[in-house]
């Protein structure tokens, strides 16, 4: 086969043949210069643990330093020049620094391989992503404690199957994300802390013969300790699907609640208004006002989701040390990182913009019948009917109201004695939707003390 042959069967894009193929797919400083700033933090402190252990000397560490803080100078001013051929963002800063400071430069990477090298720049990225989500959660809970708070005793109906089940309060709803994303805030912490161990210094599987100090890059670069076991450690990417299995939970609540921000934005419900500034209009209707933001939080899901099968597919059948296959973690988790903080800062500007639309709840807080469950509840409590028959009664009773077009408190005291000779006046104290939530007082209820309480539990934790 001719060079001509062959070039065609690779296609136009790769002229040059195989090696412009093979470059390109070995190749990921096109993503992986991400990492730079911590490519360079882990080098700085690896150059200083080989001077302080004597491995190298001390002029060659200072010359290292200050390559190195003018390597990231250029990274972050945008004057450096990234190469494909230098595959990497970890062979593209060496090799700028040997042009800078010489021979020094190739002493960096005693007692070190690339498998570390990668595997702790990636830990510190996920590290401060971790971080960043944390600082989002908090703000995106602060913000729906101060809805609870303003409408800790505003009416509205609570659902089961979207449909009109109990009346709750609006605050008590805000409270129930604040547990979601509370958890969400829990398994953050959680995880950084699991994965706060430096890989530095487990060289490219085995260790390394040079009398290196891990325990002092480890604490250089703010970690806990370094890891015990150096082939688990390259080859290690627990701490990114973590990261993903995290970042997946706690999407899936933030789609939740966008799903109800789109149902609650409806003309049809009126539950609240979001403002100008997370909604748009039509382009020929004008009358539309689209709650684009929460559709779009809705749809982030899916990448996220996406990002987490696809690692553990590429970690799955892997056999220790590294293979080249885990190059591929860094896409997925820095697509799912950008989307994750994205939705987060989305949706906490939703929640402080917002207005529950407090006359809109209330309407509909006393429809579909939705203190039945009261009236039974009052049967069992002063007539002492066994619950099921009180269910039964309650359920003719709906039946009638539902055929008179009716709410049960627009029954009369007779209808109700049709049906159960034992009912008496007192039962319409409990058929207001006010009573009704005043009286949940169960701790967790929906109660307005209960979610004031809760309120002020929170503002503790968020001090």
């Amino acid at each position: 086969m001719t060079d001509k042959t062959s070039n065609q069967m690779w296609g136009g894009r790769f002229a040059a043949g195989p090696d412009a193929i093979m470059e390109a797919i070995n190749a990921s400083i096109g993503f992986d210069q991400r990492m730079a700033a911590q490519d360079i933090a882990g080098s700085r402190a690896h150059a200083a643990m080989l001077a302080a252990t004597g491995v190298i000397t001390d002029n060659d560490a200072e010359a290292i330093r200050e390559g190195l803080l003018t390597v990231l100078s250029e990274i972050e001013s945008g004057q450096f020049q990234f190469s494909t051929a230098l595959e990497d963002i970890h062979m593209n800063v060496e090799a700028r620094l040997k042009e800078i400071i010489g021979e020094p430069a190739g002493r960096l990477h005693t007692g070190r391989s690339r498998n570390d090298q990668v595997a702790t720049d990636f830990k510190l990225w996920v590290r401060d992503q971790f971080d960043a989500a944390e600082k989002g959660l908090l703000a995106l809970i602060g913000a729906l404690v101060d809805q609870a708070e303003a409408g800790a005793d505003w009416v509205m109906p609570g659902f089961t199957h979207l449909q009109t089940a109990q009346p709750v309060t609006w605050g008590h709803h805000m409270m129930a994300y604040v547990e979601m994303f509370g958890r969400d805030l829990s398994r953050v912490r959680d995880a950084r802390k699991r994965m706060n161990e430096s890989p530095l210094g487990s060289a490219a599987l085995a260790g390394t013969s040079f009398p290196i100090d891990r325990e002092m890059t480890a604490e250089a670069l703010g970690f806990d300790r370094p890891t015990a076991n150096s082939l688990d450690a390259v080859s290690d990417r627990d701490f990114a699907l973590e990261f993903l299995s995290v970042a997946s939970i706690c999407a899936m609540h933030l789609s939740r609640f966008a799903e109800e921000l789109v149902i609650w934005s409806s003309a049809q419900f009126r539950f609240v208004t979001l403002s100008d500034r997370f909604s748009t209009g039509s382009s020929i209707m004008p009358q539309k006002k689209n709650p684009d933001a929460a559709e779009l939080i809705r749809a982030k899901v899916g990448r996220i989701f996406g990002a987490n099968t696809a690692l553990m597919m590429v970690m799955k059948g892997l056999p220790l040390a590294y293979s080249k296959d885990m190059q591929e973690d860094k896409e997925q988790v820095f697509d799912a990182a950008d989307n994750w903080m994205l939705a987060l800062a989305a949706m906490e500007g939703m929640v402080k913009d917002m207005t529950g639309n407090r006359d809109s709840l209330a309407a509909a807080a006393g429809s579909g019948f939705s203190t039945a469950t009261d009236l039974a509840d009052w049967m069992v409590r002063v007539l002492k009917v066994p619950f099921r028959d009180a269910h039964h009664v309650t359920g003719a009773l709906v039946a009638m109201a539902e055929g008179r077009g009716v709410d049960l408190p627009d029954l009369t005291l007779e209808d109700m004695k049709s049906v159960h000779a034992g009912i008496t006046e007192d039962i319409f104290s409990v058929l207001g939707v006010e009573n009704s939530v005043n009286s949940r007082t169960s701790y967790g209820g929906t109660a307005p003390a209960q979610v004031r309480a809760q309120v002020a539990r929170w503002k503790q934790i968020l001090g």
